[in-house]
């Protein structure tokens, strides 16, 4: 190249929009290999490692990869990794052909549970109020949330213009209430490039500009939205004077994670706890053994509330859509009243129970148009439930 001529550049290939309104790591050609890669695919991330391990050991359980269920979902072609732990004992675990224990997964919005922690802390800690109005630790916040409670926040209990659909539009104008797509809350995650001649944008500054003439839900079931996620990080942060990462850090440290906690950042560095999260089968499970021992760490520090966890599994929330009607969406996890769990886009189940100390870690990329079957993870949360069961007194 003659010195003085400018270079040639095109758009990040990985990143970049194409067919389907998808960015090319998530079309179901390249979904599984995105999943598997995708803390190497965002545009901005962080990387947390726990000074003190959890060890664990193999106490292999037999009963679990002899149960049907679990042959029938760790068989498929979707399949990635399983693993069950209980206290400090891995029951079973296994993993596909093109997959490994040492390899980072992405959990997708299993990274929400997070805030189930912080917030729960910063109730017992009397930092947060659950009745208090987003406005009151937000006053700048739009209409799309002003109105609402913490916990209608906590909950997905909030009406607002953003449309969680894959199928829903992208807009560059949220101020005319217009519905709103998930693939705006991509661009804020830093998982796809926005359009041509448009800039990045932040996940508080698109979560802060959405519009509603009412946040009430009338209707008793769930309204998922990823945006929520990013409120509750907001709230925490200018609640507490601490930011995000530092919570981040006390959890990754509570919970002995031996790998690395891969977390995508927005344009402006806040981390992505609506679904950035990145760990192997085994971390996840570690992760997991902070709600089945109540918010307790390692070392006994609390990072989350006992009594906030007892609450969530109360028989409170708003009811999750069939056919996933016997789950509750409660406190930014889902729950029948015994366990706590979070499903993930793709095909991704974290579930723990108290009761048992027990927990499953499930990982999976289904490669269909959306990544979504609507009966694929509520039969995952029933297999998951029956392995539970095994360790009932």
């Amino acid at each position: 190249m003659a010195i003085g001529t400018t270079p040639t550049t095109v758009p990040n290939p990985d990143l970049v929009v194409g067919e389907d309104d998808k960015s090319n790591w998530n079309l179901p050609d390249n979904r599984r290999s995105g999943f598997h890669n995708l803390h190497n695919l965002t545009r901005y991330s962080l990387g947390i490692r726990a000074s003190d391990v959890l060890p664990l050991s193999k106490a292999i359980d037999g009963r679990i990869g002899d149960m049907p269920e679990v042959r029938r979902y760790t068989g498929t072609t979707y399949f990635s990794a399983m693993a069950v732990v209980r206290e400090q004992s891995v029951l079973f675990e296994v993993y596909a052909p093109d997959f490994g224990p040492d390899r980072p997964h992405s959990m997708q919005s299993v990274s929400k549970t997070a805030a189930s922690l912080i917030i729960g802390r910063l109730v017992e800690d009397g930092r947060v109020e659950l009745d208090r109005k987003v406005a009151h630790y937000l006053p700048e916040i739009g209409s799309g949330y002003a109105e609402a409670t913490v916990q209608q926040v906590l909950d997905m209990d909030v009406v607002n213009n953003f449309d969680e659909g894959y199928d829903a539009p992208y807009s560059a104008d949220l101020r005319r209430g217009v519905p709103v797509g998930y693939n705006n809350e991509e661009i804020a995650l830093g998982w796809r490039l926005p359009p041509a001649g448009e800039r990045e944008f932040g996940c508080r500054a698109f979560a802060g500009a959405l519009v509603s003439d009412d946040v009430v839900n009338s209707t008793g079931e769930t309204r998922y939205a990823s945006t929520n996620t990013d409120i509750l990080g907001w709230i925490a942060e200018r609640a507490s004077g601490r930011g995000l990462r530092e919570f981040l850090v006390d959890i990754v440290e509570a919970a002995g994670i031996a790998g690395v906690y891969h977390i995508g950042t927005d344009c402006e560095g806040v981390p992505q706890i609506a679904g950035g999260v990145c760990m192997t089968a085994r971390d996840l499970a570690r992760y997991g053994l902070l709600f089945a021992r109540l918010g307790e760490g390692v070392h006994g520090e609390a990072v989350g509330s006992a009594r906030f966890i007892h609450e969530t599994r109360s028989g409170r929330g708003t009811r999750l859509p069939d056919p996933s009607g016997w789950i509750r969406y409660s406190n930014h996890t889902t729950t029948d009243g015994r366990w706590l769990g979070h499903g993930g886009y793709g095909g991704q189940y974290l579930l723990a129970d108290p009761e048992t100390g027990t927990v499953v870690a499930f990982f999976s990329v289904l490669e269909d148009r959306h990544a979504y079957t609507e009966d694929y993870l509520p039969g995952v949360i029933r297999m998951a439930e029956d392995i539970i069961r095994l360790y009932d007194a």
